[in-house]
């Protein structure tokens, strides 16, 4: 059993149109809504690949109700606790003339005893699993260490956590040594504090937080690849060709996810990082963020190609 932790859930709603322009009425050409929040889009990845998932966090009103039963829909496990308020929306605006607007909203204040509640949660749920993911932005009224706390109780019963945040939380995450971060390339300048111009200077970066500690630095570069520091300062690249991308939403969740299934079966460093690419490249052909084409990234699987920088 794989655990999905997710702090903030949303509802994400994708919309397509001409052009956005400020200060007009704009007309929608389609929406899209779909159960979201990086550690939701990570459980839905998982389930795709039939792999038993246990998803908790906290939700609340009815859009918490329409992620909860999208998730039970796809025999997820689900273990959150309820909040007063509305689980937020977060609105995705793909425009013709190439321009990606994504307007996130803060979402419910999680109160005190609701955060202890999630605690007791939490030490239960990891008596029945082997791998806990820690995926997206915390909700309103959580310490900003909460995934360093999260870290080391599952560090004591022995379980290797995959952590997935940004700003201050992952710099509070990152002193508590998680198995494996996943930072994209904004979020490494802001951990190292200074501009990354060039992969040297990335790989560089990456191998100076691994030294403290973290078996897998993954750096998501978006279409310039994935770059995974891993055992003894090895170096892995990959990154998929030909791709017709329409969507990048969930893309670095399809990543987590990957490594998540590559952990528990053990695979090679080549061959997960191959599945992490030709999954998240997958999932940018379609509009449906972690709705992935299966028979896509399987193509994609055939044709990647791995290198080994150091």
């Amino acid at each position: 059993m794989i655990l999905t932790v997710t702090l903030n859930p949303a509802v994400d709603k994708t919309y397509t149109s001409g052009e956005l322009i400020t200060g007009h009425v704009n007309r929608m050409r389609s929406v899209v809504s779909l159960a979201g929040g990086k550690g939701v889009n990570v459980t839905k990845v998982l389930r795709q690949y039939d792999f038993p998932v246990c998803a908790t966090g906290f939700l609340g009103g009815y859009a918490g109700n329409f992620i909860e039963n999208d998730l039970q829909g796809r025999k997820v496990a689900c273990h959150f606790i309820r909040v007063d308020g509305e689980t937020r929306s977060n609105m995705n605006i793909l425009a013709d003339n190439g321009y990606v607007t994504e307007i996130l909203e803060p979402g419910p204040e999680v109160k005190e005893e609701q955060f202890k509640q999630f605690l007791m949660q939490y030490d239960n749920l990891l008596s029945f699993c082997e791998l806990v993911v820690l995926s997206g932005s915390i909700a309103r009224g959580l310490p900003e260490d909460v995934y360093a706390l999260l870290i080391e109780k599952a560090r004591i019963k022995g379980i290797k956590t995959l952590l997935d945040t940004s700003g201050e939380s992952l710099r509070a995450g990152i002193k508590a040594k998680p198995y494996l971060i996943k930072p994209n390339l904004k979020e490494l300048e802001y951990i190292v504090g200074h501009k990354l111009p060039n992969r040297e200077a990335v790989i560089e970066a990456a191998l100076s937080i691994h030294k403290e500690g973290i078996a897998h630095v993954l750096v998501s570069m978006g279409k310039k690849g994935l770059l995974n520091i891993t055992s003894g300062g090895y170096v892995y690249f990959a990154k998929a060709g030909g791709v017709q991308a329409l969507n990048t939403v969930g893309c670095g969740d399809c990543v987590v996810a990957a490594y998540a299934m590559s952990i528990v079966k053990r695979e090679s460093k080549e061959d997960s990082i191959k599945r992490a690419v030709a999954i998240s490249a997958a999932n940018a052909t379609s509009l449906r963020s972690a709705d992935i084409p299966l028979d896509i990234a399987q193509e994609f699987m055939e044709t990647i190609a791995v290198e080994k920088l150091r």
